[in-house]
Formats: structure tokens, C-alpha cells, sequence
């Protein structure tokens, strides 16, 4: 039974109610509740409690992040003088109490990213509406069940986080009332339905909306545009159909707009230029066609990010990077773009992620890029660029300093494979990874695009970029001539694709120093020679594809390492290959086999030191040219006669001899039979 703690004065009410909560503690692994929380010392004291001066009660109880295990009991709802209860960050699991809704001076509700189930009261607000709550925050639990109808009369709510739950019904159901809402998150949920566009024109305060990943469909209604304050808006990974509404462009505060993941369709409606203060555009992977409008160079100068990933848009990118241009990621990856890239993008000095793949561009490789000085991901990959990729000599400036993703494969590249650079992606050298470390380019986490790569051989998408994260691939152009000695300085690299190619020459003992390498693609050219036996020292290559070359020799094949654990399929194609994992013996280990080495210590050591294979061999060898050369001058001059009559008569004994044998055979009842 919940006791009213409002008809006592004192502070003892409180301090009972705390050693009940806390007696219903299953785990407290960092002992914070169990050595602090005693009836020895002032409740006031303890760790995570706090008193008001005016009454000397209980007013913010704050436990987050102790990793505190167990349920809720109803006792928490006696601190009838609490404003602000945080209990995120730990496992606490069961039902969220009703009690918690009895408090009426209780401003601030946070359970956020525990283990609580159970769906929240239909009279959560009955005492809630007539006190002062402000903050709901139950984000990133296993919450069910469709939201209280009752909810709107929570009329002074600033803030709702539902975020990551179990939620279904109808979305804003029950949200109409709360005109004074500011954040409102309800994404992964599993809510039905259309949008209500009546809803929309009562938010006249919000500045944050968030609904992603929540099975919505429908059209985006045209009265989004009555939302005045909005500053952010995420819609993205849902159904929405029909058209991006004209009445986006009246959101003049709009910072961050990402609609990706659904079913849009149509133009870009110009009136998004109007939305001077927008840092981030992203609408890929939606049904979007047309043109770029180029009233987005009105944008330039906000802009940071601007994604169009896989749509259907065409013709021109518009040279819309002005000079003082913002943007540090520009994806235009998997549409129909042709021409050439619009040199203005040289203005882009912040940017870092250019992602122009599976577009068809044609146009010789951007040189001009490579001043940019903070580019960390060039992606050019299955276009029509074409031409040699050669610098200037001349050149002393250093190219690319921060990159760490090369990928121009699938192009018409030609020429020699461009040295200068491969010797001197300074990112790719000598990089010191710090575990808990990661280069996010943006924030907050959800607005991240995803980048696809080949990736030891299979397509993978990649959100979060590390500093470790490096890559080059050149793979099915045209380039031709050897691979540099001088790619072994990248001692930081992990993944190196030049397949399909007509690379020539060795493959360079120096990619042996390449000590971070994972995977090393050089199939499908025409390598020759060995394969280095420095490649075993490559202790975190997993994967190894050197097949269809003109690679001779034994494979190496160290006790340690990764060499041992490569099948067939990374030698196949080179026919001059021998030993394991290939059926193929090498012709030395049979040799060495017929001809052992004599033990040594034998008193014909001295001479039996030089008569080795080879020496056998080369005799044999010297032999046959010799008696080559002697048979012919014999029977072309019929010199000496008696050598030339000994061989004649004796061919002619032997057919003499087979003549007789043919005249023995018989017939017996119609066989054959031979004596």
C-alpha cells in the first residue's frame, strides 16, 4: 500500500521509502546503494539523493548509470516532494509502477535504456495533468502496447522520448493537446498507419520531430509545413509515398531534414532553397528523379551534408559549390549522373566523404581534388572515367593528405597505376589506432550515411569509419605495367584490390611490409616470377587471391601464418604453380627424391659435393645435344659404313621376322588363331 507522503512532515517518510526501493536491489555491482544508502547517515547525503532547503525532503533522485538490477517497487511513489526522478542507464526490469504518476510535483520522469515491460497506465496523467511534468523519457525499454489517449492531458509536456520500444496503434494518437511540446522522438516503434495532418497545425512550439523506423506510410501532408519552430525533422526508413510537399520550404529554421529510406517520388521541390539555415539534405534511397535544382547553390555556404544516394536522378551535377561552400559529405552514389564533375567543388575545402559510385560520369580522373586538404573517403567507382592517372613531376605538393579510401575501380583507366600516389596516402602510414576511437562525420548518430564496399571479396556496408579503416582499390580498369616497390610504405593499409588488370612484372617483396594488410587482391593480370616468400609475414592477411597470373615456382608455405590456411582458389589459373594446396608437385621435390645427398662424411666427399641433380642433369643434357648432332652427320654421309651397316642389318632381321610370323597364322573354324 502506497502511503500519502504529504501528511507527514518529516523526512524519516522519505528515507523509508528509499531503504524499500533499495531492498528490492538484486545487483549493485558497484556497492554504491549498499555502502552508502544506511540509517546511519542523513538520507540527505547519500549518493544520488537530494534535498530541497525550504522542507528538507527528497526533491531529485538521480541513480542513473550504476548498473543497479532489479524492479521498480511501488514505494518510489511515497517521495511526494520529488521534482526529477533519473533512474536511465541500469537493468531495472517489470512494469513502470503507477505510483510514479501519484507524484504531483514530479517535473522530470527518466527510465530511460533499461529493461522495463509492460505497457504504460491509461490514467497515467489522472494527478500528472493537474501537476507539472515536463519530461518523459522511457526510450530504449520493451514497452508495449498503443499510447495512453489520456497522454494529451499531460498538457505542460516539453519533452517525449519513446524511442526504441515495442509502441503500435495509430502514431500522435493522443498527442493533440500538448501544445507546448518541444521534443517529441517516438522512431522504432511499431506504430501503423498514415500520418494525421490535423495534428501537425497544434505543434507550433516543436523543434524536434522524429519518426523513423515505424512502419508509417502514406503521404508526407502538405500541413508539415505548418510547424513553424521545427529545427529537425527524421521521417527516414518508413513507406511515405506521393511527393516531398511544397510546404517544406515554409520551415525557415529547418537545420536538419532526413526523409531517406521510403517511397518518394517526383522532384526536389525548389522551395527547399529557402531553407537558408539547412545543414543537412538527406534523401537517398527513395524514387526521386529530375535534376538537382541548382537554386541549391543558395545552400552552399550551410550545407554540410547532401545525400541523393540511389534515386533516379539525371543529367549534370550542377555547379552549385560556391566559394565558402560548407560541405564536408556529398553522396550522389547509384543514380544516372552523366558528364563531367563540376570543378567548383574544389571550394569544398571542409569536405570529407565524396561518394559518386555507380553513376555515368565520364570524365578523365579529378586531379584537382587531390588539394582538398581533410578528404578522408574518394569514391569514383563503376563510371566511365578514363585516361592515365599520371602527376606532374614537377609537383612537390603532397596529394591527398587525409585520405584513407581509395576506390576508382570498374573505369576505363589506363597507363601505369599511379605511383605518386600509392607512395604517399600520408593517412596510410604509420596510423596509430586508439581503440575507443571512432570518426563519426556526423551528429547526431542517426543522421549517418552508409558507404559500400568490396571488402575482401564480398559487398559490405560501412556507417562508422575508424581512423583504421583504409583501402585502396583499382580493380577492372585498364592499367597496366608493375606494381610500385614503393606501395610497401603504406604500412597501415588494410585492403588492396588491383585486380583485373594487365599489371605485368613481380609481384614486389615489398608489399611484405604492408603489416596491417587483410586482404590483397592481384587476380586476373599477368604477373610472372615467384611469389615472395615476404607475403608469409603478413600475419593478418585473410584473404589471399593471386589466381590467373603467370606466377612459376612453389607456393610458400611457412609452419606460421596465414600461408598455410589459403585454398586452391587463391593460385588457380597459374599453371607454372606448384605445391600445396595445389595437386601439383613441384618437379625439385621429385628430383631431390631419385637423387638423395650422400651423407656427408664419406671418403668420396670431395667429388660426391659437386655431383648433385643438377649436375646430372646438365650431363644428361650436354649428352643428347651432342649424340644429336654425331647421328646426323652418320647417316647423312653414310660414315663410317660399318656403324651404318650394323643398324641396317639389324632392321632387316626384324622384318624379316615379322613377315615369317604373319605367314603362321590359320583358320580354325572360322578363327584366328596365331602360333
Amino acid at each position: 500500500m502506497v502511503i500519502d507522503a504529504e501528511s507527514s512532515n518529516t523526512i524519516n517518510n522519505d528515507r523509508s521509502s528509499l531503504l524499500s526501493f533499495k531492498s528490492h536491489i538484486t545487483s549493485d555491482p558497484h556497492n554504491i546503494l549498499t555502502n552508502n544508502w544506511t540509517i546511519e547517515t542523513s538520507v540527505c547525503s547519500w549518493i544520488g539523493v537530494t534535498c530541497g532547503s525550504r522542507h528538507n525532503r527528497v526533491t531529485e533522485l538521480d541513480i542513473s548509470n550504476m548498473g543497479l538490477v532489479g524492479p521498480i517497487p511501488p514505494q518510489i511513489g511515497n517521495l511526494s516532494f520529488l521534482v526529477s526522478l533519473n533512474m536511465s542507464e541500469n537493468l531495472f526490469h517489470g512494469p513502470i509502477p503507477l505510483s510514479i504518476f501519484n507524484m504531483s510535483r514530479l517535473q522530470v520522469i527518466a527510465l530511460r535504456n533499461n529493461s522495463l515491460s509492460g505497457s504504460l497506465p491509461k490514467d497515467m496523467c489522472n494527478k500528472l495533468y493537474r501537476g507539472r511534468l515536463r519530461v518523459f523519457r522511457v526510450s530504449y525499454n520493451r514497452l508495449y502496447g498503443e499510447i495512453p489517449s489520456i497522454l494529451d492531458q499531460c498538457s505542460k509536456l516539453e519533452e517525449i522520448y519513446l524511442y526504441d520500444n515495442n509502441f503500435s496503434g495509430n502514431v500522435l494518437r493522443g498527442f493533440g493537446n500538448i501544445t507546448r511540446l518541444k521534443l517529441l522522438f517516438l522512431g522504432s516503434n511499431n506504430f501503423t498507419g498514415h500520418l494525421p495532418a490535423d495534428v501537425f497545425n497544434q505543434f507550433s512550439q516543436l523543434q524536434v520531430l522524429e519518426l523513423s523506423s515505424s512502419r508509417l506510410r502514406g503521404p508526407l501532408p502538405t500541413q508539415i509545413g505548418n510547424l513553424a519552430s521545427l529545427q529537425e525533422l527524421y521521417i527516414f526508413d518508413n513507406s511515405l509515398s506521393g511527393p516531398i510537399p511544397c510546404t517544406i520550404g515554409n520551415l525557415s529554421g529547418l537545420v536538419f531534414l532526413d526523409l531517406h529510406s521510403n517511397k518518394l517520388r517526383g522532384d526536389i521541390p525548389s522551395s527547399i532553397c529557402k531553407l537558408t539555415y539547412l545543414q543537412f539534405l538527406h534523401l537517398s534511397q527513395n524514387n526521386l528523379e529530375g535534376s538537382i535544382p541548382h537554386c541549391l547553390r543558395n545552400l552552399s555556404i550551410s550545407l554540410a551534408a547532401l545525400h541523393l544516394k540511389e534515386n533516379h536522378f539525371r543529367g549534370l551535377v550542377p555547379e552549385i559549390f560556391t566559394e565558402g561552400c560548407a560541405l564536408q559529405s556529398l553522396s550522389f552514389h547509384g543514380n544516372k549522373f552523366e558528364g563531367a564533375l563540376p570543378r567548383s567543388l574544389v571550394n569544398c575545402v571542409q569536405l570529407q566523404v565524396l561518394d559518386v559510385g555507380n553513376n555515368e560520369i565520364q570524365d578523365t580522373f579529378p586531379f584537382w581534388i587531390d588539394t582538398l586538404p581533410v578528404l578522408r573517403v574518394l569514391v569514383l567507382r563503376f563510371n566511365r572515367f578514363n585516361g592515365t592517372i599520371l602527376l606532374d613531376p614537377k609537383t612537390t605538393s603532397i596529394s591527398f593528405p587525409n585520405l584513407q579510401v581509395f576506390d576508382i575501380s570498374h573505369n576505363e583507366f589506363t597507363g601505369s597505376l599511379p605511383a605518386r600516389y600509392l607512395e604517399n596516402f600520408v593517412s596510410m602510414i604509420n596510423v596509430k589506432v586508439n581503440g575507443t576511437q571512432k570518426r563519426n562525420w556526423f551528429t547526431p548518430y542517426y543522421t549517418e550515411e552508409s558507404m559500400v564496399f568490396v571488402l575482401k571479396g564480398v559487398v559490405l556496408s560501412v556507417v562508422r569509419i575508424s581512423n583504421a579503416f583504409t583501402t585502396i582499390d583499382l580493380s577492372s580498369n585498364r592499367f597496366s605495367g608493375t606494381i610500385p616497390r614503393s606501395i610497401g610504405k603504406l604500412n597501415s593499409l588494410r585492403y588492396l584490390n588491383l585486380s583485373r588488370n594487365n599489371i605485368t612484372g613481380n609481384i614486389p617483396a615489398s608489399l611484405g611490409n604492408i603489416s596491417m594488410l587483410e586482404s590483397l587482391d592481384l587476380s586476373s593480370n599477368q604477373l610472372a616470377g615467384e611469389i615472395p616468400l615476404q607475403l608469409t609475414r603478413l600475419t593478418f592477411l585473410s584473404i589471399l587471391n593471386l589466381s590467373f597470373n603467370n606466377l612459376v615456382g612453389k607456393i610458400p608455405q611457412p609452419s606460421t601464418g596465414q600461408f598455410p590456411t589459403f585454398e586452391n582458389n587463391s593460385y588457380m589459373g597459374n599453371w607454372g604453380l606448384c605445391g600445396f594446396p595445389l595437386t601439383k608437385n613441384c618437379k625439385q621435390d621429385n628430383v631431390q627424391t631419385l637423387f638423395p645427398v650422400l651423407p656427408q662424411g664419406d671418403n668420396d666427399s670431395d667429388f660426391m659435393d659437386g655431383f648433385t641433380w643438377q649436375a646430372v642433369v646438365l650431363g644428361y643434357g650436354c649428352g643428347f645435344v651432342f649424340g644429336t648432332m654425331i647421328g646426323y652427320f652418320i647417316f647423312r654421309y653414310q660414315r663410317p659404313k660399318w656403324f651404318v651397316g650394323l643398324f641396317f642389318n639389324a632392321q632387316d632381321k626384324t622384318n624379316g621376322n615379322k613377315k615369317r610370323n604373319k605367314k603362321r597364322k590359320k583358320k580354325y573354324n572360322g578363327r584366328t588363331c596365331t602360333f
